[in-house]
């Protein structure tokens, strides 16, 4: 059996929220896809911004590639998604693409933010089966089922590379939170069973780094299969799903809730696109207040 066919992958993060960008391209026709873009928000001033965004098409214009998918691994809890505004700025329209099952968390996130049915139906433009597959010009994509962290959670396993989103993270740093509504932290362990049987040589891509202060400085985009299983902090082989699952429970009920939940949940699941303006042009997002018990104001 041969080898696939190896692509470029250019390696693209954004300090703020500690994400990996990807750009993942075949060298013989230039076609590529971007993975979990970041669209810039400052909540101190309620801006958007898009100089991340920007960078990724500086790429993108630089190295001639013809963007055809848009790949969102899940519908992100700490950054916004800049794949609209990414549509929107490249030729071709190209698609923007995520799991089937983000119409899950869809319904349960408009329910709780009051967003209208309108706001959120159709702005995917494709919605993966499990183990789909697709074309990036000669290089073939497919569609990998990894629940836990979120239940529309998926990885792009690309030639010999699997993007992985945040099914798992640096061996020094473990494995993703899965405290939010539909996370599982059993579904994560199988998930990372479906990870660890790839070949030991495959690179898995993980979708954020947070290097521990005093081990390293520098944030790494992969390692290989055969490092997670003999390095994970929280996963390596060996590691039962009772243990898992008892210490993931613990450690996420204290994790505070991230910087920009509610500001990335309200824009990923419409798609990247903001609530519609006022009749005076502003767009405005929910955030929830908490009122102590016994408190009535």
């Amino acid at each position: 059996m041969s080898n696939p066919p190896s692509p470029i992958v250019h390696t693209i993060f954004e300090p703020v929220t500690g994400t990996w960008q990807y750009i993942v391209a075949d060298p013989s026709s230039l076609k590529a896809v971007i993975i979990d873009p970041v669209l810039d928000f400052d909540p101190c001033r309620n801006a958007i911004a898009t100089s991340t965004a920007d960078s990724l098409l500086a790429v993108v214009k630089e190295n001639g590639y013809t963007v055809t998918h848009l790949l969102e691994t899940h519908a992100h809890a700490d950054h916004l998604t800049a794949a609209r505004y990414l549509q929107t700025q490249l030729p071709g329209t190209p698609e923007i693409c995520i799991g089937k099952r983000i119409v899950e968390v869809q319904e349960r996130f408009a329910k709780k933010y009051g967003i209208s049915e309108e706001e959120y139906t159709g702005v995917f433009d494709n919605l993966w089966e499990d183990d789909e597959t697709f074309a990036i010009g000669e290089l073939e994509g497919r569609v990998v089922r990894l629940p836990g962290h979120t239940p529309d959670h998926v990885g792009y396993l690309i030639g010999e590379n699997i993007f992985c989103g945040d099914s798992l993270f640096d061996p020094d740093v473990g494995s993703a939170r899965c405290d939010f509504p539909g996370g599982d932290a059993h579904q994560l362990f199988s998930s990372v069973s479906t990870l660890f049987s790839l070949p030991d040589h495959y690179k898995i891509y993980t979708g954020h780094d947070y290097p521990p202060t005093g081990i390293r400085t520098e944030p790494v985009p992969f390692t290989t299969v055969g490092e997670q299983k003999a390095r994970n902090k929280h996963l390596k082989t060996g590691t039962s799903k009772e243990e898992f699952v008892a210490w993931r429970t613990e450690r996420d009920s204290a994790l505070a809730e991230p910087r920009l939940l509610h500001q990335a949940l309200q824009v990923n699941i419409r798609g990247g696109r903001l609530p519609a303006p006022s009749t005076e042009g502003d767009s405005f997002l929910v955030v929830p207040v908490r009122i102590p018990g016994g408190v009535k104001l």
